[in-house]
């Protein structure tokens, strides 16, 4: 009976097959024999190694072209000078590709103008983008004059400034590509307060910080607090079964 069924549906894959041009050929029974034939007819010195061919190799390929741009992805940086009545610090960020932020901050210990800070903070951001071979860098600052000097637009004048930008001019040849461009201050506030931040505080020496980790909390922090439960061997509802029993709440 099955093998009746199963005739009638060959029959009917060969007519539907037919529309297609396609013809269904049945597979033929390879007797053991003829393998063993087959195969004692091979010479050894016929014999040759397989050549392996690991489809993986172009994934892999495609693995390490990934890689490599990625390592070819601008960083960024951004900087900033702060003066008040406590005293006096710069600020840097890196920015990595993937979002990642590496924060520096200085205290300056010595007379400078504004645009001294500027190009102080500048290049302690720039350095510190060397000391990581970051070789792709696009840098970022609220400071017109600094930027545009740097850019090459604007002609630098002041004696004290001169020697900043050919250390920068100096200093950036260790990049491959690296650019400048002007940021308003309400969009470095980072940057500006990280400069604030180590203007405002005293240091008497070197001070290690680990990186600044920011939240955002949405609801406050009592919320967060969950007071201890004794184990009492109840299950987690009991209090909810008993009120629902009792009418009674828990103590």
């Amino acid at each position: 009976m099955e093998s009746t069924v199963l005739n009638e549906r060959m029959a009917r894959w060969q007519i539907l097959l037919s529309e297609f041009d396609m013809v269904y050929v049945s597979q033929k029974a390879i007797k053991g024999s003829a393998i063993a034939d087959f195969l004692d007819s091979r010479a050894l010195e016929d014999y040759e190694p397989l050549d392996f061919d690991f489809p993986n190799e172009d994934l892999m390929y495609i693995a390490n072209s990934e890689e490599d741009s990625q390592e070819n992805h601008s960083w960024r940086m951004n900087f900033d000078g702060a003066s008040n009545a406590l005293g006096n610090g710069i600020g840097a960020i890196l920015v990595s590709p993937n979002g990642d932020h590496h924060p520096f901050t200085s205290k300056l210990d010595f007379d400078y103008t504004n645009n001294m800070a500027e190009y102080e903070a500048c290049i302690m951001g720039i350095r510190a983008a060397i000391e990581q071979k970051i070789k792709t860098l696009e840098v970022y600052g609220d400071s017109t004059l600094v930027i545009y000097q740097l850019k090459g637009e604007w002609e630098t004048r002041d004696p004290k400034l001169i020697h900043y930008q050919r250390l920068v001019l100096e200093l950036i040849k260790e990049f491959d590509n690296i650019t400048f461009w002007y940021l308003p201050r309400d969009e470095n506030q980072m940057a500006d307060a990280l400069a604030t931040l180590a203007s405002m505080i005293k240091v008497n020496k070197l001070e290690d910080m680990k990186p600044i980790q920011i939240s955002i909390y949405e609801i406050p922090a009592h919320c967060y607090s969950i007071e201890e439960v004794e184990n009492d061997n109840c299950p987690w509802y009991q209090d909810i079964l008993q009120y629902v029993k009792d009418r009674k709440y828990p103590n």
